[in-house]
């Protein structure tokens, strides 16, 4: 969980996965390259609230994973897009997703469909509908173990 550093009273998980997102999204933009210094600079200036566990652990795997995750991310991009053509957001976001819905047993598939496309609306003005569509192909053709 995450915790303010003044009265440690938990957060939900839905602001872990958005501190999880906004490491991923960190990570797109050129001399973000070290996912550990980029966890440690967040905590560093983040004065009223440390990064949570979950936000670490699940930042750190998608970074681990980034590779597999975009090569299922472009397996369902309509014919003629590349990964390259996606904003950074909405691929941080959808990094996420697919990490969770593969890796994270304790979060169902839907579960992390519905947070991504809340974070995609929260943080981009027209990309929701693309998350999803592209989450929603993701979930019905891939085969995860919290299905």
């Amino acid at each position: 969980m995450t915790e303010k550093k003044n009265d440690n009273k938990p957060v939900s998980r839905y602001e872990s996965r958005e501190q999880a997102f906004i490491l991923g999204f960190e990570m797109l933009f050129p001399g973000n390259d070290n996912i550990y210094e980029l966890i440690e600079a967040a905590d560093e200036s983040f004065e009223e609230f440390t990064v949570s566990d979950y936000a670490k652990k699940t930042a750190m795997g998608v970074e681990a994973h980034k590779e597999e995750l975009d090569g299922i991310i472009d397996k369902y991009l309509k014919s003629g897009w590349k990964l390259s053509r996606i904003p950074k957001v909405a691929l941080a976001v959808m990094r996420l997703a697919i990490y969770e819905m593969k890796y994270d047993k304790t979060v169902p598939v839907s579960v992390s469909i519905n947070e991504a496309v809340e974070l995609a609306k929260k943080y981009t003005i027209d990309d929701s509908g693309f998350v999803n569509g592209v989450l929603g192909a993701v979930a019905r053709n891939e085969k995860f173990e919290s299905d």
